[in-house]
């Protein structure tokens, strides 16, 4: 029976892939084992499909600020190291795929060390630390990006992100009996994510009332962000977060405000949804949204509104013109090669697996 090891964690983002190639993998018969941190995300995210043998080692975090753990952390990547390595020889799997973040540097590692074949995923315009880190010891580097493949050099292959299945059997109307949508407004779908929505949630709902008389707004404004002084306003409906649910938000909505997340970007495109992106400002990240919304905006795909500009008269016109822009943008993505995520990264696994 053909192995494969999945990794990648410390976010929803670097999980998410991994879940959409788990049902291709099963298909096919491969066995299947994740390795993960214990109290990670990816844990919860994993053990929650059933099928997949989860293996817990230690990790270090990947720190880009002064923190007393960043003395301590690379020994524990060491560790994980030795863990990683010690699990690879004993699954003896075919490949390791990992999807980045913290925690797949020991596993990277590990399996250079065991001599097992890795590929690594990308899914933003320039690669994270971790992803850096573990490029000299991979097969290749699958990219959602032209841009970041081209970097990448001979390693590079464009694959798109893997995407779940579900995402694309969504119901419009089911969307509007599940979220109460009896106007004729046209819908307005607001992604601010968890920790970086606040300054979308406080522009949106500062110009609610000249929101709502466009359109009818379904607003995901992150686990404890919903507004009590909201509640109840007309053609306004606010949610923490959506899951199994989400696929009938995205078939009902007609635009989209978004962070510029790349896996968010590469579901806006897949979908074919005009999205106004509001990235997630540098001087609060690595600036990868700024790099990701701007190819978009440059490829005809979306229109873009930097945060710093963001006020809610600004934001209200950008959505109407984003609106208005509806047709020019929704053909743009049509003329894209609409890469099979998943496809193409099952392509680069059975030509990179060991033939044990």
């Amino acid at each position: 029976m053909k192995k494969i090891i999945l990794t990648g964690g410390g976010t929803a983002g670097h999980v998410t892939p991994n879940l959409a190639l788990i049902p291709s993998l099963k298909a096919e018969g491969w066995e299947i084992h994740y390795i993960g941190t214990e109290n990670g995300i990816e844990r919860r995210l994993i053990e929650a499909v059933g099928g997949v043998t989860y293996h817990v080692i230690k990790s270090g975090k990947l720190r880009r600020y002064f923190d007393v753990r960043n003395f301590t952390d690379p020994f524990r990547v060491v560790a994980g190291s030795f863990q990683s390595a010690a699990l690879v020889r004993k699954i003896h799997p075919n490949i390791v795929f990992s999807k980045g973040g913290f925690v797949s540097v020991p596993v990277v590692y590990g399996a250079a060390v065991a001599g097992v074949p890795v590929l690594i995923h990308e899914s933003d315009m320039t690669p994270g630390l971790a992803n850096r880190l573990s490029a000299p010891f991979a097969k290749a580097l699958c990219c959602t990006f032209p841009e970041a493949a081209a970097a990448a050099g001979k390693k590079g292959r464009v694959t798109g992100t893997p995407l779940r299945a579900e995402l694309f059997t969504g119901d419009r109307e089911t969307g509007r009996r599940l979220f109460s949508l009896t106007d004729s407004r046209p819908v307005l779908m607001v992604v601010g994510g968890s920790s970086g929505a606040q300054a979308i949630n406080r522009a949106v709902r500062a110009s609610l009332n000249q929101l709502t008389e466009c359109f009818e707004v379904v607003h995901l404004c992150g686990k404890g962000n919903l507004d009590a002084e909201c509640e109840g306003a007309k053609r306004y409906h606010q949610y923490e977060y959506l899951d199994e649910d989400m696929r009938h938000a995205y078939a009902c909505a007609d635009v989209l405000i978004s962070r510029a997340g790349s896996n968010t970007l590469c579901e806006i495109l897949a979908l074919k949804k005009p999205a106004l992106l509001i990235p997630y400002p540098k001087e609060a990240s690595r600036g990868d949204q700024i790099l990701n919304a701007r190819s978009f905006e440059q490829r005809g795909l979306a229109h873009v509104l930097m945060q710093e500009d963001m006020t809610p008269d600004t934001l209200l016109t950008a959505v109407v013109d984003t609106y208005k822009d509806r047709g020019r943008l929704i053909d743009a993505m049509e003329r894209e090669s609409s890469s099979d995520g998943v496809a193409n990264v099952m392509h680069l696994i059975h030509q990179y697996a060991r033939k044990d």
